[in-house]
Protein backbone atom coordinates (compact mmCIF):
# COMPACT_ATOMS: atom_id res chain seq x y z
CA UNK A 1 0.00 0.00 0.00
CA UNK A 2 1.36 3.15 -1.32
CA UNK A 3 1.41 6.27 1.33
CA UNK A 4 -1.80 7.93 -0.21
CA UNK A 5 -3.48 4.97 0.54
CA UNK A 6 -2.54 4.81 3.82
CA UNK A 7 -3.02 8.21 4.66
CA UNK A 8 -6.97 7.88 2.91
CA UNK A 9 -7.87 4.92 5.28
CA UNK A 10 -6.23 6.74 8.01
CA UNK A 11 -8.17 9.68 7.63
CA UNK A 12 -11.24 7.41 6.97
CA UNK A 13 -10.64 5.85 10.19
CA UNK A 14 -10.65 9.16 12.19
CA UNK A 15 -13.45 9.97 10.52
CA UNK A 16 -15.65 6.83 11.48
CA UNK A 17 -14.23 7.21 14.77
CA UNK A 18 -15.28 11.20 15.21
CA UNK A 19 -18.51 10.30 13.95
CA UNK A 20 -19.19 7.59 15.90
CA UNK A 21 -18.25 9.84 18.85
CA UNK A 22 -20.82 12.39 17.83
CA UNK A 23 -23.55 9.57 17.37
CA UNK A 24 -23.17 8.32 21.04
CA UNK A 25 -22.97 12.31 22.35
CA UNK A 26 -26.39 12.55 20.21
CA UNK A 27 -27.73 9.06 21.67
CA UNK A 28 -26.93 10.73 25.18
CA UNK A 29 -28.67 14.07 24.84
CA UNK A 30 -31.33 12.50 22.92
CA UNK A 31 -31.39 10.13 26.49
CA UNK A 32 -31.39 13.06 28.98
CA UNK A 33 -34.14 14.96 26.05
CA UNK A 34 -36.52 12.01 26.61
CA UNK A 35 -35.63 12.12 30.12
CA UNK A 36 -36.74 15.11 31.24
CA UNK A 37 -39.82 15.20 28.75
CA UNK A 38 -40.97 12.07 30.83
CA UNK A 39 -40.11 13.53 34.16
CA UNK A 40 -42.14 16.78 32.74
CA UNK A 41 -45.38 14.10 31.81
CA UNK A 42 -44.68 12.52 35.11
CA UNK A 43 -44.96 15.38 37.24
CA UNK A 44 -48.30 16.84 35.12
CA UNK A 45 -49.75 13.89 35.44
CA UNK A 46 -49.16 13.53 39.53
CA UNK A 47 -50.89 17.34 39.50
CA UNK A 48 -53.45 16.04 37.70
CA UNK A 49 -54.04 13.25 39.60
CA UNK A 50 -53.42 15.85 43.12
CA UNK A 51 -56.10 18.34 41.23
CA UNK A 52 -58.74 14.92 40.66
CA UNK A 53 -58.20 13.82 44.49
CA UNK A 54 -58.63 17.20 45.63
CA UNK A 55 -62.42 17.75 43.30
CA UNK A 56 -63.03 13.99 44.82
CA UNK A 57 -62.88 15.63 47.90
CA UNK A 58 -64.29 19.12 48.23
CA UNK A 59 -67.38 17.01 45.95
CA UNK A 60 -67.63 14.43 48.99
CA UNK A 61 -67.75 17.33 51.38
CA UNK A 62 -70.85 18.91 49.37
CA UNK A 63 -72.53 15.95 49.56
CA UNK A 64 -71.71 15.18 53.16
CA UNK A 65 -73.52 18.79 53.59
CA UNK A 66 -76.02 18.40 51.38
CA UNK A 67 -77.34 15.53 53.12
CA UNK A 68 -77.26 16.68 56.72
CA UNK A 69 -78.99 20.05 55.72
CA UNK A 70 -81.83 17.67 53.88
CA UNK A 71 -81.51 15.21 57.09
CA UNK A 72 -82.67 18.77 59.06
CA UNK A 73 -85.21 19.60 56.31
CA UNK A 74 -88.94 19.27 56.06
CA UNK A 75 -90.58 17.43 53.43
CA UNK A 76 -91.55 20.82 52.22
CA UNK A 77 -87.96 22.07 51.84
CA UNK A 78 -87.40 18.88 49.91
CA UNK A 79 -89.91 19.23 47.41
CA UNK A 80 -88.75 22.80 46.80
CA UNK A 81 -85.28 21.68 46.03
CA UNK A 82 -86.66 19.19 43.98
CA UNK A 83 -88.95 21.87 42.01
CA UNK A 84 -86.21 24.15 41.54
CA UNK A 85 -83.44 21.55 40.28
CA UNK A 86 -86.24 20.52 37.18
CA UNK A 87 -86.80 24.44 36.27
CA UNK A 88 -83.17 25.00 36.01
CA UNK A 89 -83.32 27.60 38.61
CA UNK A 90 -79.74 26.43 40.89
CA UNK A 91 -76.29 26.86 40.23
CA UNK A 92 -75.30 24.02 42.63
CA UNK A 93 -78.64 22.39 43.03
CA UNK A 94 -77.93 22.33 46.96
CA UNK A 95 -80.10 23.50 49.89
CA UNK A 96 -78.69 26.20 52.20
CA UNK A 97 -81.30 26.24 54.79
CA UNK A 98 -85.37 27.41 55.59
CA UNK A 99 -86.89 29.38 57.90
CA UNK A 100 -89.98 29.61 58.80
CA UNK A 101 -92.13 32.51 60.50
CA UNK A 102 -94.91 31.05 62.32
CA UNK A 103 -98.28 33.75 63.00
CA UNK A 104 -96.84 35.73 65.87
CA UNK A 105 -94.08 36.36 63.21
CA UNK A 106 -95.40 37.33 60.32
CA UNK A 107 -98.57 37.83 60.76
CA UNK A 108 -101.75 38.54 58.97
CA UNK A 109 -105.26 39.63 59.48
CA UNK A 110 -107.63 36.95 59.29
CA UNK A 111 -108.52 36.06 55.70
CA UNK A 112 -105.97 38.75 54.58
CA UNK A 113 -102.71 38.84 53.14
CA UNK A 114 -101.30 42.26 54.13
CA UNK A 115 -98.01 42.04 55.98
CA UNK A 116 -97.96 44.61 59.22
CA UNK A 117 -95.31 46.06 60.86
CA UNK A 118 -94.25 42.78 63.11
CA UNK A 119 -94.28 41.02 59.47
CA UNK A 120 -92.04 43.36 57.93
CA UNK A 121 -89.21 43.36 60.74
CA UNK A 122 -88.55 39.23 60.97
CA UNK A 123 -88.45 40.30 56.97
CA UNK A 124 -85.69 42.98 57.38
CA UNK A 125 -84.17 40.48 59.44
CA UNK A 126 -84.00 37.17 57.40
CA UNK A 127 -82.97 39.67 54.14
CA UNK A 128 -79.95 41.28 56.08
CA UNK A 129 -79.05 37.40 56.55
CA UNK A 130 -78.98 36.89 52.80
CA UNK A 131 -77.03 40.29 52.09
CA UNK A 132 -74.70 39.28 54.44
CA UNK A 133 -73.95 35.45 52.86
CA UNK A 134 -73.35 37.89 49.54
CA UNK A 135 -74.45 34.66 47.77
CA UNK A 136 -76.64 34.02 44.54
CA UNK A 137 -79.47 32.32 45.90
CA UNK A 138 -82.91 31.49 45.29
CA UNK A 139 -85.67 31.45 47.56
CA UNK A 140 -88.94 29.56 47.66
CA UNK A 141 -91.47 30.60 49.30
CA UNK A 142 -94.60 28.86 50.97
CA UNK A 143 -97.59 29.52 51.94
CA UNK A 144 -99.66 27.57 54.56
CA UNK A 145 -103.00 28.30 56.60
CA UNK A 146 -105.23 26.79 59.12
CA UNK A 147 -107.86 24.61 58.75
CA UNK A 148 -110.83 27.62 58.77
CA UNK A 149 -112.70 28.06 55.63
CA UNK A 150 -112.71 26.39 52.82
CA UNK A 151 -109.72 24.23 51.15
CA UNK A 152 -110.32 26.67 47.36
CA UNK A 153 -110.18 29.70 50.23
CA UNK A 154 -106.70 28.30 52.02
CA UNK A 155 -105.15 27.42 48.77
CA UNK A 156 -105.74 31.14 47.36
CA UNK A 157 -105.20 32.88 51.05
CA UNK A 158 -102.21 30.66 50.86
CA UNK A 159 -100.97 32.25 47.83
CA UNK A 160 -101.45 35.41 48.38
CA UNK A 161 -99.64 35.56 51.65
CA UNK A 162 -96.70 34.07 50.03
CA UNK A 163 -97.01 36.64 47.09
CA UNK A 164 -97.04 39.99 49.48
CA UNK A 165 -93.69 38.14 51.21
CA UNK A 166 -92.21 37.97 47.86
CA UNK A 167 -93.27 41.66 46.81
CA UNK A 168 -91.71 42.83 50.25
CA UNK A 169 -88.07 41.21 49.92
CA UNK A 170 -87.92 43.19 46.14
CA UNK A 171 -89.42 46.58 46.92
CA UNK A 172 -87.97 46.93 50.36
CA UNK A 173 -84.59 44.83 49.75
CA UNK A 174 -84.35 44.63 45.98
CA UNK A 175 -84.19 40.91 46.02
CA UNK A 176 -84.71 39.95 42.02
CA UNK A 177 -88.13 38.69 41.32
CA UNK A 178 -86.99 36.26 38.58
CA UNK A 179 -84.81 34.47 42.09
CA UNK A 180 -87.92 33.87 44.02
CA UNK A 181 -90.75 31.66 43.13
CA UNK A 182 -94.38 31.19 45.50
CA UNK A 183 -96.67 28.01 46.00
CA UNK A 184 -98.92 27.87 48.73
CA UNK A 185 -99.94 24.64 50.67
CA UNK A 186 -103.49 25.91 52.13
CA UNK A 187 -103.98 23.56 55.05
CA UNK A 188 -102.65 20.39 53.85
CA UNK A 189 -99.10 20.82 56.06
CA UNK A 190 -100.40 21.11 59.57
CA UNK A 191 -97.72 20.90 62.06
CA UNK A 192 -100.10 21.06 64.60
CA UNK A 193 -103.59 20.58 65.73
CA UNK A 194 -105.99 22.95 64.06
CA UNK A 195 -108.79 22.15 66.87
CA UNK A 196 -106.54 24.24 69.42
CA UNK A 197 -106.19 28.09 69.18
CA UNK A 198 -102.45 27.35 69.71
CA UNK A 199 -102.45 25.00 66.84
CA UNK A 200 -103.81 27.06 64.36
CA UNK A 201 -101.73 29.85 64.64
CA UNK A 202 -99.01 27.98 64.57
CA UNK A 203 -100.09 26.23 61.17
CA UNK A 204 -100.57 29.89 60.17
CA UNK A 205 -97.05 30.67 58.37
CA UNK A 206 -94.80 31.26 55.77
CA UNK A 207 -91.37 29.06 54.96
CA UNK A 208 -88.66 30.55 52.97
CA UNK A 209 -86.57 27.89 51.66
CA UNK A 210 -82.93 29.19 50.47
CA UNK A 211 -81.56 27.11 47.30
CA UNK A 212 -78.20 27.53 46.06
Amino acid sequence: MNRSMTVLVAGVAVVSILTGCATKKYARVQASDSEQRLGERLDDAESMIEESQDLILDQEQRLAEQEANLGAASQTARDALERAIAAGKLAEGKLLYERIFSDSQVQFTSGRAELNDTARTALDGFAEELAARNAGVYIEIQGHTDSTGGEEQNLRLGQERAEAVRRYLNQAHGFPLHRTSVISYGESQPVADNGTREGRARNRRVGLVVLE
